[in-house]
C-alpha cells in the first residue's frame, strides 16, 4: 500500500504495521492531540499538520528504519547514523511530510520519559505526556499554543489517564526537574497570554483559564526533590533548557 495522503490515516497505517512486526509505536505531537480533542477543529484553534511524530520504547532502531523503508519512507541517513539511538528522521516526498521517531524517550528542550506508560493508549502517548511534550518547548510558537488550548479544553485534570490528564504524574515529573518545571510554568503563562487572541466563547475561555490555574497550582504545590531545590538555588543564571537541532526537511 502506498503512503496515504491523510496524516491520521497514515499514522494508523504505521502503528498497525509496527504492531504486526512486534514493535510498539505511538503517535505524539499535534496530530495526536487532534485525535483526542474535538476543539482542535475549532475555528480559532485549527491548524495544518504537515509532519508525523512517533515514540517507540524499542531501542532496536534498525527495526524501525527497516519498517519505515518498507512503508515507502526515505531515511535521513546522516542524521539517523549519528542520532539513531534516540531519534530517527524519515521523509515522504510525495506528500512533503517528515516523520520523526523518538526512540526510548522524548528529548527536545527537556526529557520526558514514556517507556513505562507506552501501553496506556492504543494509538498515542497518554494525555499527560502529550501535555508535557508541548509544555516543555522553550521556544513555543502559536501552533503549540493552539494544541495546548485544544487539549486542555477537552480534558479535565484528574488522578488517572482515562480521557483525562494525569495531574499527579505531570506534577511529579516537574517536581523532580527544575528546568522542566521552569519551562512548563512559562508555557502556562504563554497560553494565558494568548487566550484573548483566539475567538473562544466566554465559557470556553473560563474553562481554559480555570484549568491552567489548577495546573500551575499543582506544579507549585508538589513536593520538590533535593535535585530540584539545588537547581532552584541557581535559577535563571544558567540556561535550563536545550535548543533542539533544526533539521532540514527532506
Amino acid at each position: 500500500m502506498p503512503i496515504l495522503p491523510d496524516a491520521l490515516d497514515e499514522a494508523r497505517r504505521i502503528i498497525t504495521a509496527a504492531a504486526e512486526r512486534g514493535l510498539t509505536v505511538r503517535l505524539l505531537g499535534g496530530i495526536a492531540i487532534r485525535l483526542h480533542s474535538p476543539h482542535a477543529t475549532h475555528r480559532s484553534l485549527t491548524r495544518a499538520y504537515p509532519d508525523l511524530d512517533f515514540a517507540t520504547p524499542d531501542k532496536r532502531s534498525y527495526l524501525i528504519e527497516s519498517l519505515l523503508a518498507e512503508l515507502g519512507y526515505e531515511p535521513n541517513k546522516p542524521f539517523n547514523l549519528f542520532n539513531g539511538d534516540h531519534r530517527l528522521l524519515f521523509f515522504d516526498e510525495a506528500n512533503n511530510r517528515q516523520v520523526d521517531v523518538f526512540v526510548g524517550g522524548f528529548h527536545m528542550s527537556h526529557r520526558i520519559p514514556f517507556t513505562n506508560r507506552i501501553a496506556v493508549e492504543p494509538l498515542t502517548l497518554p494525555l499527560a505526556e502529550l501535555l508535557l511534550t508541548k509544555l516543555q518547548i522553550a521556544q513555543m510558537n502559536e501552533k503549540d499554543v493552539r494544541d495546548l488550548c485544544a487539549l486542555i479544553l477537552d480534558h479535565p485534570f484528574g488522578d488517572g489517564d482515562n480521557e483525562m490528564v494525569n495531574l499527579p504524574y505531570v506534577a511529579k515529573l516537574c517536581a523532580d526537574d527544575w528546568g522542566l518545571w521552569k519551562t512548563a510554568t512559562l508555557s502556562i503563562q504563554k497560553v494565558r497570554d494568548f487566550c484573548d487572541a483566539f475567538n473562544l466563547e466566554p465559557e470556553e475561555k473560563d474553562t481554559l483559564l480555570e484549568r491552567l490555574n489548577a495546573l500551575r497550582q499543582a506544579l507549585d504545590d508538589a513536593p520538590k526533590s533535593l535535585q530540584w531545590k539545588a537547581r532552584n538555588a541557581i535559577g535563571e543564571r544558567v540556561q535550563w533548557y536545550e535548543l533542539p537541532e533544526e533539521v532540514k526537511r527532506g
